[in-house]
């Protein structure tokens, strides 16, 4: 349901880059409008329809891309897949064309292919971190103590913006546990230049090599007031440890 909408924290860290946008939106869906009708004129470069309007039996992201119309229903996770085309055009329509490449010579399969399931993997929950590389050796190597601890003043000088939309509709209800398949983005890319280097850099041998690692959002400094305290980080359930062994 759109009241569903009336939950978000504006305010919250994680949705700055899609404020501006997202808000006024979000009131126009409150006050009665459906989600594809207020996203569809927005200035996105697909049309935004209601679910209905995908035919019987056609995928989902065939259907985007032969018609580039975005089946839409009311509610959070719509919602949320349609700022994320408004603020990364030009890589939602990358993962679309990736999509179609894989459904093209494939064919629609019962099981996904390494490809498409990392296109939906990205499409869903990725976070795009830019960082110093000490804390990417620490993130890589599930060092949890040494990124948020020990060089928790380097975090100063990162910046994690998040993709996936089922990521963002989960943090409408934040809980420690949320985590993100993080993918690395250079440090000194400006917001400005990041959907036209992302759409460039994704190809689909690299997404089949599954390029992402794993991170809890919540624990990053300043996104969440618990983290404050050092015990947060603590939790191995949550912050789990490196696998070793075969």
């Amino acid at each position: 349901m759109t009241g569903e909408l009336a939950g978000i924290d504006w305010a919250a860290p994680w949705l700055a880059p899609y404020r501006a946008v997202g808000e006024p939106l979000a009131q126009q869906v409150q006050a009665g409008r459906r989600c594809a009708e207020v996203l569809d004129g927005a200035g996105a470069p697909v049309r935004f329809v209601p679910q209905a309007e995908l035919p019987a039996g056609q995928a989902y992201e065939q259907f985007i891309f032969e018609q580039q119309r975005v089946p839409t229903r009311d509610g959070l996770h719509d919602f949320f897949n349609g700022l994320v085309w408004l603020r990364f055009p030009s890589a939602k329509r990358r993962l679309n064309q990736l999509q179609a490449a894989q459904i093209a010579a494939d064919g629609v399969l019962p099981v996904r292919g390494p490809v498409r399931d990392a296109i939906t993997v990205f499409d869903e929950n990725a976070a795009l971190l830019q960082a110093p590389d000490a804390l990417w050796d620490a993130l890589a190597a599930r060092d949890w103590p040494q990124l948020f601890i020990t060089l928790r003043p380097l975090w100063a000088q990162a910046r994690l913006t998040l993709f996936g939309h089922a990521l963002l509709e989960k943090l409408v209800q934040p809980r420690k546990a949320i985590t993100a398949h993080i993918y690395r983005v250079p440090l000194d890319l400006s917001p400005d230049a990041l959907d036209a280097w992302l759409a460039q850099d994704l190809q689909a041998p690299r997404l089949a090599g599954k390029p992402f690692v794993p991170l809890p959002v919540l624990g990053v400094p300043g996104w969440w007031l618990p983290n404050e305290a050092s015990v947060f980080y603590a939790d191995a359930q949550v912050f789990r440890p490196p696998r070793t062994g075969g």
